[in-house]
């Protein structure tokens, strides 16, 4: 008999919902997509695992778009702070991010810095596109907490008046590659279809029950991948009545930059404009910040705006 070594549960989402305690959850698990999302940078430690965290957050808030071609994006950014803008979107499973940060003042931390001494104050931006009907909803709220989990939560009870619960584990395997796996939860009050959330507050007894049980998932639970997400849900909740899996998506990098694009973008900008963005042989050279390619451009290819 063959010995069956299961396959590791990397870079899908899975969502959940538990009817009788109105409640719904997705936990997620990212690994090869993580890696070469970090490979088009030499990002130190430090910044790997915030953008881990991020990406892992932007994956459960992303999967919960309705329409397949709807956008979501997270953007942390700060003023004075040693990261200065954190950029992460979501669109159909596909994820991007990057980081911009001061290299020589994050070296002076440590090995561990705090969400304040990477950000000191700034805010965190969700906002999620409607592709069908073109609406967009977007929340800001202060970048308070212990993490970027920390401050998704108070986003979701300012902006959404929904309380819910966020968790993120990032692991380092010996060979220097992260995983990482998160949690979100969230309340659905009673008379939430086309009524008012009369029930939508923190001290709800059922919202209690299904946030104290799911405080107790490890972060190093969360980001290993040998333990399926299927699993991940029947440990925190087996005993309750019912829990209904709504299904899986899977994640992949994903950079929408595209030479076309750009040409109609450069196309836009005034003759003179685009002569001082120009080298000396008359090529802009466009970096994508998200995948670090780079577009020559040739002045002759310009594609002027339709009169």
């Amino acid at each position: 008999m063959e010995n069956h070594i299961p396959a590791p549960e990397l870079d899908r989402t899975l969502g959940f919902t538990l009817p009788e305690r109105h409640a719904r959850g997705r936990v997620a698990r990212l690994g090869p997509v993580l890696d070469e999302i970090l490979s088009a940078h030499a990002y130190p430690a430090p910044i790997e695992n915030l953008l881990a965290e991020a990406l892992t957050l932007t994956a459960m808030l992303g999967a919960m778009l309705k329409q397949a071609e709807g956008q979501m994006t997270l953007q942390a950014q700060a003023q004075g702070g040693i990261v200065s803008l954190l950029v992460c979107d979501y669109k159909g499973g596909e994820l991007r991010g990057y980081v911009q940060f001061d290299a020589e003042r994050l070296a002076t931390l440590g090995d561990s810095p705090s969400l304040y001494a990477l950000f000191n104050k700034g805010y965190l931006a969700i906002t999620f596109d409607q592709a069908v009907t073109k609406e967009r909803y977007q929340g800001i709220v202060p970048l308070d907490g212990d993490s970027l989990g920390d401050a998704a939560q108070s986003y979701f009870l300012q902006s959404e008046q929904i309380p819910s619960l966020v968790r993120i584990g990032v692991r380092r395997d010996t060979a220097g590659k992260l995983t990482a796996g998160g949690l979100f939860l969230q309340h659905l009050p009673e008379g939430e279809e086309g009524r008012e959330r009369l029930h939508t507050r923190l001290d709800h007894p059922e919202w209690e029950h299904v946030e104290a049980l799911a405080s107790t998932m490890g972060a190093d639970e969360l980001a290993d991948p040998e333990i399926p997400l299927e699993t991940l849900v029947w440990r925190l909740f087996n005993e309750e009545p019912e829990v209904r899996v709504i299904g899986g998506i899977a994640l992949s990098r994903g950079c929408r930059c595209d030479g076309d694009y750009i040409l109609q973008v450069l196309g836009k900008f005034p003759e003179a404009e685009r002569a001082t963005m120009a080298d000396e042989n008359g090529v802009i050279s466009v970096d994508c910040a998200f995948c670090s390619k780079q577009f020559p451009v040739r002045a002759a290819d310009f594609i002027s705006p339709p009169l």
